[in-house]
C-alpha cells in the first residue's frame, strides 16, 4: 500500500510576519523532504506563495505549493487554499468564503479558538471560533503547532467531529523548525488528490513534538514581532 502522502498548508514567510523567506521555505524543505504538498498562507497577501510556486517549479526534489493566503475577515483568520487572487481584509467571514470560493478556492477555519473574543484592550479576533460550525467551511484546523495551543486544538478537534468537517494539521509556521511539526495526511501525494480528500473528509491531522532549539527560536521570533508591534503602535 502506497504512503499517505503529507501537506503542510498554514506557512508564513517575510511576505508577511514571517522570519524565511519563500524561496528559505523552499530549500529548507527539499533538503529535509518530508512533505509532499505546502501551502504558502501570508496574512493577506499571495505574493510569497506566487515567489515560492516560482522557485519550487524547476526543483526535482521540492514540494507542491499551493498558493494560499490567510485573510483577516471580520470575524477571524480564514485561510484560502488555491488561491488566483488576493481577498481582501476586513469582509464578514460568509463573505470571505464565499469570495474564497467564487475563485475555485478551499475555506478553512484556522485555529478558530485561538482569542476569539475581543478585550479592553482592543486585541483583534483571531479564530472564527463556533463560526468554524455555523458556515460551511471545507475543513476545520484542529493541529497547530504554535506553543501552547494545546487546549484551543482539543475545542476546535471536537468542533470538527461535531460538525461533521475534514481536519486539518497544520503548522502555522512563522520559522523554519517549526514547518512540519503538524501535518495533514492524504490519500495520493498531489494538490488535487489533496483537494479531493479534504472533499471527501479522508484528511488525518497530525502534530510532533518541537525540539528544543526550535522552541528556543520560535520564543526569539514571538520577541521579534512583540518588539515590531511596539514600534509599529508607537508611528
Amino acid at each position: 500500500m502506497p504512503r499517505l502522502g503529507r501537506a503542510d498548508l498554514h506557512i508564513h514567510t517575510s511576505y508577511s510576519d514571517g522570519w524565511p523567506s519563500p524561496r528559505a521555505v523552499i530549500d529548507h524543505l527539499v533538503a529535509v523532504g518530508d512533505l509532499d504538498v505546502i501551502a504558502i498562507t501570508d496574512h493577506d497577501s499571495i505574493e510569497g506563495a506566487l515567489r515560492a510556486v516560482d522557485y519550487a517549479a524547476p526543483l526535482r526534489r521540492a514540494p507542491h505549493v499551493i498558493i494560499g493566503e490567510e485573510v483577516s475577515s471580520r470575524h477571524g483568520h480564514i485561510l484560502g487554499l488555491f488561491m488566483e487572487k488576493r481577498v481582501r481584509p476586513g469582509l464578514s467571514a460568509a463573505a470571505t468564503i464565499h469570495a474564497i470560493r467564487e475563485q475555485g478556492g478551499v475555506a478553512i477555519a484556522a485555529h478558530p479558538f485561538w482569542r476569539t473574543d475581543r478585550s479592553a484592550r482592543g486585541r483583534s479576533i483571531h479564530g472564527v471560533g463556533w463560526w468554524a460550525a455555523d458556515l460551511d467551511f471545507d475543513a476545520i484546523e484542529v493541529e497547530n503547532s504554535t506553543p501552547g495551543f494545546y487546549l484551543f486544538n482539543q475545542m476546535a478537534r471536537r468542533l470538527c467531529e461535531a460538525a461533521g468537517r475534514a481536519e486539518l494539521g497544520n503548522s502555522d509556521a512563522h520559522i523554519l523548525d517549526a514547518i512540519g511539526r503538524a501535518y495533514t495526511s492524504f490519500p495520493g501525494r498531489t494538490p488535487e488528490a489533496l483537494r479531493s480528500a479534504i472533499q471527501k473528509s479522508r484528511t488525518r491531522a497530525h502534530r510532533e513534538r518541537y525540539r528544543p532549539l526550535g522552541l528556543v527560536r520560535y520564543a526569539a521570533w514571538g520577541i521579534d514581532r512583540r518588539r515590531q508591534r511596539r514600534i509599529e503602535a508607537a508611528r
